[in-house]
């Protein structure tokens, strides 16, 4: 068998190992049925199962209320960017958006199709480096949409944004989502595409209020209305299967774990570990403003391209992959999600601390 390298990948990203060996088990056979995972009708009981344990977990883990819904979609994240301006914005309505990095900024021009969007707060500025202080809302806004956590420019926030009584907070959490505990009586929706810290590629899981689902429009694509998966338990057409399986499975192993609580220990103390070393490095520096660094995604640079290349050139030789930085940021991008070892953080740091001897001015 192949030894398992380090997997710093932004996405589709390291999964736990015990959920790999489980999945190549029921691959072949889903507990004692003899038909795989794979093969299974979504409507067999077997698969039933499958999908009610992920809800549940779902709704366990982030304490999720009877008033809202969890919905297993297909189309990802940038789906989403539309659909709920599509349900949730009339022409004649604004929708509020932070932008603080390139999935919002994908986010706005989707909306913008569907009503007023106003650009609250952005921080293209300074490159998305930051995450801004001042918000300026509008003032009775159909919606607020932030990206809790920016992939590309390593930056996260700290707490969700302070918006008006009554008025729905809508977050794509696609890369921090189940990192830490969740408040989801904050929030109008919360949604996620799965390939980061929930599962495989190809599911998305949408936690929905059951008021925004009904206010949705009924004159736009049936697929396209939150009420159609919502009234058929996310079976209007094939789900996912395979995907919500895994993901189901990831979140007994998150559960397995101590829960969310436990989970951000976790994952502050790999981030807490890199970060410390780029603040007493002389050469890699952290591109995000200290305030902001995202738990999720840590980028750095050395300030010299070609330095950069051959590091991350010896460090995936070393068993160490993906850690080429985003072209819109360069250097090196370190994604330690839920699933990555502690372990691949220490051998990155003895990686850089190498490195960094060898070419000391």
């Amino acid at each position: 068998m192949t030894e398992r390298i380090y997997n710093f990948s932004a996405g589709p990203a390291a999964l736990p190992l015990p959920v790999l060996e489980q999945a190549q088990k029921d691959l072949i056979s889903l507990g004692d049925t003899g038909i795989g995972v794979l093969e299974h009708s979504h409507r067999s009981k077997a698969f039933l199962a499958v999908y009610e344990e992920a809800e549940a977990l779902v709704r366990e883990l982030a304490s999720v209320p009877d008033n809202y819904k969890v919905l297993f979609l297909q189309g990802g994240a940038s789906s989403q960017f539309f659909m709920i301006p599509m349900n949730l914005l009339k022409k004649d309505q604004t929708a509020d958006y932070l932008v603080t990095g390139s999935w919002s900024k994908k986010a706005v021009k989707e909306a913008r199709s569907f009503g007023n969007v106003n650009v609250a707060c952005s921080s293209e500025d300074k490159n998305f480096s930051y995450i801004p202080e001042e918000v300026s809302l509008s003032e009775n806004p159909a919606y607020v949409h932030f990206t809790s956590n920016n992939t590309i420019y390593g930056t996260e926030f700290a707490t969700e944004p302070t918006v008006p009584a009554g008025v729905p907070l809508i977050c794509d959490a696609s890369s921090d989502i189940f990192s830490r505990p969740l408040d989801i009586t904050k929030y109008g929706i919360v949604y996620a595409g799965a390939q980061k810290n929930l599962g495989p590629s190809g599911v998305t899981l949408v936690i929905i209020r059951d008021d925004l689902i009904e206010q949705g429009p009924t004159d736009i694509p049936t697929m396209l209305q939150y009420r159609t998966h919502s009234e058929a338990g996310s079976m209007y057409n094939t789900p996912p299967t395979f995907g919500i399986y895994v993901l189901g499975q990831v979140l007994k192993w998150l559960k397995d774990q101590g829960g969310l609580a436990a989970i951000q220990e976790q994952n502050q103390a790999k981030a807490g570990k890199l970060y410390d070393y780029l603040e007493q490095s002389n050469l890699f520096k952290a591109t995000a403003a200290k305030q902001d660094r995202s738990l999720m995604n840590v980028t750095f640079v050395t300030g010299d391209a070609d330095l950069d290349a051959q590091f991350i050139s010896k460090a995936t030789a070393a068993g160490l992959d993906g850690l080429k930085g985003h072209r819109s940021v360069g250097g090196m991008r370190a994604s330690i999600y839920n699933a990555f070892p502690e372990a691949g953080v220490d051998k990155l740091i003895e990686m850089m601390s190498q490195f960094e001897q060898e070419h000391a001015s």
